[in-house]
């Protein structure tokens, strides 16, 4: 059973998701953007059978409260989840991360490496400065609410193109995605969590964008595997990326959109966590 509940730091409430009990040491889990950690559910899940999981909505995202500063950077986010963590008695865990969420991981890491025993690190981008600078004036921009509701609509296509093009907003043969749609059910659901923060999505990833990972993915001296799906839109960064973190660990899984690939990849999660 995943749980949910909220805990208080400064700026206000962050709500997380839980799971399972027992394990020498919980597991933090940080979210891609744009959505929550409802996202991780299934993820939550799985390793909720051997251990106790938590996972927290981003400031700015699903329901937790607004980050104190609209133009917060990825240090930020990470210092708000520590505190969130302290604030649940936590003190060292083991840490996964996905896109956003691995941006976060990895400052939590960097900050506080006695309290990160390992670190998984799925999907990574490495921008060039050109592709940073357009991605930030056209990925994640602001949403302006109004009385006919076209904050809906448009939420609706940025969540569903985001399956169909890399980048979304390049919407060509060049750009387009092989994966297809999700369910109805699982877009309706990823939809509903963006809408909830249709304000200030776009501070968390833009931060994530803008965040310059070349010499911070340098700083990671915990142990760490670095995966990604080759399905991810991220792979094409992968061997850039693992350049820059020789001593990390490589791995290249097939995702988690089917069942077998879904077990394949949390039990190579789960050997790399459970290394003494």
């Amino acid at each position: 059973m995943i749980r949910r509940g909220f805990t208080e730091i400064a700026e206000g409430q962050v709500h997380y998701r839980t799971a399972g009990e027992g394990g020498d040491l919980p597991l933090v889990m940080m979210h891609a953007s744009p959505g929550s950690a409802r996202l991780l559910e299934p993820l939550i899940a799985a390793f909720g059978q051997r251990r106790r999981v938590i996972a927290c909505d981003t400031l700015g995202n699903g329901d937790s409260c607004l980050p104190a500063r609209r133009d917060a950077d990825i240090a930020y986010f990470a210092d708000a989840h520590r505190r969130a963590l302290d604030a649940l008695g936590i003190d060292r865990f083991d840490l996964y991360g996905s896109h956003t969420g691995a941006n976060i991981a990895c400052e939590i890491a960097i900050a506080a490496p006695d309290r990160v025993r390992r670190l998984v690190l799925d999907g990574v981008s490495l921008y060039a400065p050109e592709e940073r600078a357009d991605m930030l004036v056209h990925y994640a921009p602001g949403v302006t609410l109004d009385q006919n509701g076209s904050q809906l609509q448009w939420i609706w296509n940025f969540v569903r193109d985001a399956y169909l093009f890399w980048p979304w907003y390049k919407r060509d043969a060049a750009h387009r995605r092989p994966l297809g749609l999700p369910s109805a059910e699982e877009l309706h659901d990823k939809v509903v969590e963006v809408l909830k923060s249709a304000r200030s999505y776009h501070i968390s990833y833009n931060a994530a964008i803008g965040y310059d990972k070349e010499p911070r993915l340098r700083l990671v001296s915990v142990p760490t595997l670095l995966a990604c799906a080759r399905s991810d839109m991220l792979f094409e960064y992968f061997e850039r990326v693992r350049a820059l973190m020789p001593k990390a660990e490589p791995l290249v899984t097939r995702g988690i959109g089917a069942p077998d690939a879904f077990a394949e990849t949390v039990a190579a999660f789960e050997a790399f966590y459970a290394r003494p």
